[in-house]
């Protein structure tokens, strides 16, 4: 491995067009740079070995973070470190900051975090930082001051856009004219806290907003279950008692589009008589899909995010300098880039080019036409 490496990540990833979490029936590949000068192989040596990750999700149990972790030891079990999966049941902050002191109290090299509460979990990074751990994130940030790199599943703007859209298209198939009905719609996601949702949702109104100002929030607070498998369906059914004649319910997390699906069924409603649409893993929709719940829901692949989280982790923590702006070989993964903090929030402060942030490159919108050739 070359120290002193540039970073501003930009998966230039051909992953194949999988995008949901784990590991689809095609293989994943990307193209590697072959500008020498842009790049590095990274080699396993007797002290890259020695190396722990520690990959914390937002909760254990959930299919989108077990598939995250299903990728992430594949990929290290080749490459040589050890990635110890450490999570709770509960997603809260109290439980993520427990985590975090555990992990460092057992001498891990590094921690790759996808943060329930950013504000909540900030001074628990600061102190692990400060204790020499490398800190990164994936899938939900936290401050860009206390980690170095962040691996994402897309831009806001693309992600917020592809969930309006679905349900677009979604409304427009059982008969719905989105482009002049008044719809009504309204959000189901984790909680107010969570970074990763929240900024979808804020790029999701902005969209609205500007595409299709006949649509109408009928709860601009949004409805939140806190990535609770029953308080999800709870609420979902609660949504559906409030506004019986609603059109559209956007779920833009993997346990409250479950939750609500169940909630339409429980309730006898389909995907003729309301729109429900979102992020999740495959598997865990598939049956909702097949009795007409729902028609359409999207993901990406969240066995690579969880792969090339651990491995920046990995890679920073083995002792090599990342910044903006270069790019690095990822073994069998392809070259990704680091690219400034504001690809994710404009209003970021971009001087610290010490750290960034990594794209994937792909997200796949799933249908009754597609699902089955996705198993995770």
């Amino acid at each position: 491995m070359k120290k002193g490496l540039a970073l501003t990540l930009i998966l230039a990833m051909a992953i194949t067009t999988l995008a949901g979490c784990g590991s689809a029936k095609k293989n994943n590949t990307a193209t590697t740079s072959t500008d020498s000068k842009e790049s590095t192989t990274t080699t396993t040596d007797s002290k890259s070995k020695d190396i722990t990750v520690t990959f914390i999700p937002k909760l254990t149990g959930n299919a989108f973070f077990e598939s995250a972790n299903k990728g992430a030891q594949k990929y290290a079990q080749k490459w040589g470190f050890k990635v110890d999966y450490q999570g709770d049941a509960t997603a809260s902050a109290a439980a993520q900051v427990a985590v975090i002191n555990k992990a460092v109290q057992q001498g891990t090299d590094a921690l790759c975090l996808s943060s329930v509460d950013a504000a909540g979990v900030k001074d628990a990074l600061i102190a692990a930082a400060n204790a020499g751990v490398k800190v990164t994130t994936w899938d939900s940030d936290v401050d860009p001051s206390v980690r170095k790199i962040m691996v994402s599943q897309g831009t806001p703007e693309q992600l917020g856009q592809m969930l309006v859209q679905m349900g677009y298209d979604s409304m427009k198939e059982r008969g719905k004219n989105p482009d002049k009905d008044p719809i009504k719609y309204a959000w189901h996601y984790s909680n107010a806290t969570v970074t990763d949702q929240n900024s979808w949702q804020v790029e999701g109104e902005k969209y609205i907003k500007e595409k299709y100002p006949n649509w109408k929030n009928v709860a601009p607070d949004n409805y939140y279950s806190n990535q609770d498998a029953e308080q999800a369906i709870s609420v979902g059914e609660s949504i559906l008692a409030a506004h019986p004649d609603i059109d559209l319910i956007i779920c833009n997390d993997s346990t409250a589009l479950p939750g609500q699906a169940q909630a339409a069924q429980n309730k006898g409603k389909t995907a003729k008589d309301i729109t429900i649409t979102g992020f999740a893993s495959p598997n865990s929709m598939k049956q909702y899909c097949k009795d007409g719940i729902l028609t359409r829901w999207g993901l990406w692949d969240c066995g690579i995010q969880g792969a090339i989280g651990c491995y920046m982790a990995y890679y920073i923590a083995a002792g090599n300098e990342v910044k903006v702006g270069d790019k690095i070989d990822i073994p069998d993964i392809g070259t990704v880039e680091v690219m400034p903090n504001s690809v994710l929030d404009a209003k970021a402060n971009d001087s610290d080019t010490s750290s960034g942030v990594v794209l994937l490159p792909e997200r796949t919108v799933f249908t009754k036409d597609n699902m089955n050739n996705y198993d995770f």
